[in-house]
């Protein structure tokens, strides 16, 4: 199945996808929009090239488990994003995964400028590839 993950956030949102045999996710872009709905509508661009069957959206979760604020803002945005495309979702936990993506781009020495444009996708391929290794280890086609 394609799956396409998105790491929403204010200002940056990162986009990844996944091949149909679930091996492998690649970053797609970041998109560098303030209003929703044209985020939205670019998301929707984006799926009508890729074709994903589901989409992943990060969720911000408080160290103790909790759903604050920023949570509540991407559950919204995930549901209003399934609305406009039709493609159902799925809620992934994302605690740390941008920690992880700066990681990752320590060890390919990407600083500065390139890091902050690139650093939201690598988010985004982080969370995909997390849902990706859960589906297979839990058997869920």
């Amino acid at each position: 199945m394609i799956i396409m993950a998105i790491d929403y956030g204010d200002v940056r949102t990162g986009v990844a996808v996944c091949d149909k045999f679930e091996m492998l996710a690649s970053p797609v872009c970041v998109i560098t929009q303030r209003k929703k709905e044209h985020l939205i509508e670019e998301i929707s661009a984006l799926t009508s090239i890729h074709k994903p069957e589901l989409i992943v959206v990060g969720l911000p979760k408080n160290m103790d488990s909790s759903i604050g604020e920023r949570g509540e803002k991407c559950e919204a945005f995930a549901k209003e994003l399934s609305e406009a495309t039709g493609i159902p979702y799925v809620m992934r936990d994302e605690r740390l995964t941008t920690v992880t993506a700066h990681n990752a781009l320590n060890v390919t020495n990407t600083r500065g400028k390139k890091r902050k444009a690139v650093v939201d996708q690598v988010a985004a391929v982080v969370i995909l590839q997390d849902y990706i290794d859960y589906r297979k280890i839990n058997n869920i086609k």
